[in-house]
């Protein structure tokens, strides 16, 4: 069984837990989590790039000049592509880049990351995340006593201390376990997250929740 230690947040040991085989005992598959990160990016896409075409360049109306005497190729209108200030012919249009992926390969896309976590002891589970007051210093000194200074921190539930503390730290973002995605966790090199985060990731990754 793959097991985990619980520490508190001095990072002294405080216990340890068994963790699912299936979600953090998966052996790697980078290939597959490229594929879900790179489906989930490019939706993420606006797709709003556009180029105007002839029909949709203003002027134009009036043939440049006449078709025949001139020595020079006929031309219909000042607005064609080989023209200057002319419509782009097969440029970029508005369109959209998602593609399907379903909730089963997102969800094993997000333990195969928490499993290379674990062997690459990245993780870091703390029975408890608590702050007496709005202070990001102290925010730091248990970043610091963690040793982590790269670090995306799951709760459970909301904590306005730990929240307003540590939102203006460089490298570090604070989720609730709902929130947590595959991009921050492969943006950070360690994951902290509290032992109740641990458990409702644990049922929602099992298809409890």
């Amino acid at each position: 069984m793959t097991a985990v230690k619980i520490v508190d947040q001095n990072n002294k040991e405080v216990g340890s837990r068994e963790l699912n085989e299936n979600i953090f005992g998966l052996e790697a598959d980078n290939a597959f989590v490229h594929r879900v990160y790179s489906t989930l990016a490019l939706a993420q896409r606006a797709g709003t790039h556009s180029t105007k075409t002839v029909g949709e360049v203003s002027g134009g109306g009036k043939k440049p000049f006449k078709q025949k005497g001139t020595g020079r190729a006929r031309q219909g209108t000042t607005r064609a592509a080989q023209m200057r200030h002319g419509g782009t012919a097969h440029g970029p249009q508005p369109h959209g880049y998602e593609t399907r992926i379903n909730k089963k390969e997102r969800r094993r896309a997000v333990a195969l990351v928490l499993s290379d976590a674990i062997r690459e002891d990245r993780l870091i589970v703390v029975d408890k995340f608590e702050l007496e007051a709005v202070k990001t210093k102290a925010f730091l000194s248990v970043r610091d006593a963690l040793a982590v200074q790269s670090g995306l921190f799951v709760l459970a539930d909301n904590n306005t201390q730990v929240e307003l503390s540590g939102r203006n730290i460089p490298h570090t973002k604070i989720v609730l376990d709902g929130q947590m995605n595959l991009h921050d966790m492969l943006k950070f090199d360690h994951l902290v997250m509290t032992a109740d985060a641990l458990t409702n990731i644990e049922k929602r990754l099992g298809g409890e929740g």
